[in-house]
This record gives structure tokens, C-alpha cells and sequence, in this order.
């Protein structure tokens, strides 16, 4: 089974959307093998975002994702890197199709684009790096 870090980033949780999100991403197979609300460090928050550092965005996105709370997940199933990406949308939610996670509960923040609700992991390596920065004992 292939696992994968989701996050609910602080503007889904804001909007109350977690149970939402949650039940499609269930609803689509997935298990959850650990879920956890919390504050993100800036020490969790530089180690997740660390290919990122020196970037003109970088300082933006570490303000608005120790904004509040952020809910993060390991689920577990086939394929679920590739589903879950699928299942989210394109990053942009304007642009998300109708009947994904951002194209049918994500708004158009403008230049805002990182306020998007949902973080996935990219790739299997990208999962476990993730996984083990957010959730060590896993």
C-alpha cells in the first residue's frame, strides 16, 4: 500500500471545510492511518517547505500556513499519491475542474494562490519525506 501526507492548510480549516474534504478523500478509498489538528512550527514548516527557501513566495507561504490551524493526514491506498492530486485539483482553485476538491470548495484569492485548501505529496520519495517530518513516529 502507498501512503501520503495531505494537509487541510489554514484557510480549509478556517472555512470549516475538514469534514468535507476528509469524507471525499474517504469516499474515495482511502484509509487514514493518522490524523492530527495542530499549530505548524516554523521549524515543521521550513523542514516541509525547505526546496523552497530563498524564493520570492517562501516567506509568504510560512505566514499564511502558521496562519491557524492546519490539519494533517497520512492515508493510505493504491495509488493514493496520484489519486488524492487528482482528487484536490489544479493548484489554482479558478482553474480546478468541477468535482475535485479545490474546483468545487476553493475561491479565487487573486495573487493568493497558496491558499488553495490542500497539500498532497508529489511522489513516493516526496511522502516519505513529508510523512516523516509531520508524523516521525509513523
Amino acid at each position: 500500500m502507498e501512503r501520503t501526507l495531505i494537509l487541510i492548510k489554514p484557510d480549509g480549516v478556517k472555512r470549516s471545510l475538514t469534514g468535507e474534504i476528509l469524507r471525499r478523500i474517504e469516499a474515495k478509498g482511502y484509509t487514514f492511518v493518522a490524523i492530527e489538528l495542530r499549530e505548524a512550527s516554523r521549524e515543521t514548516l521550513a523542514a516541509h517547505y525547505a526546496e523552497h527557501e530563498g524564493k520570492p513566495f517562501y516567506e509568504p507561504l510560512m505566514e499564511f500556513m502558521s496562519s491557524g490551524p492546519v490539519l494533517a493526514a497520512v492515508a493510505e491506498g493504491q495509488r493514493v499519491i496520484e489519486g488524492f492530486r487528482s482528487l484536490a485539483g489544479t493548484t489554482e482553485p479558478t482553474l480546478a475542474a468541477p468535482g475535485t476538491i479545490r474546483g468545487d470548495l476553493g475561491r479565487d484569492w487573486g495573487a493568493k494562490v497558496m491558499q488553495n485548501l490542500v497539500h498532497g505529496s508529489d511522489s513516493p520519495e516526496s511522502a516519505e519525506r513529508e510523512i516523516g517530518i509531520w508524523f516521525p513516529a509513523l
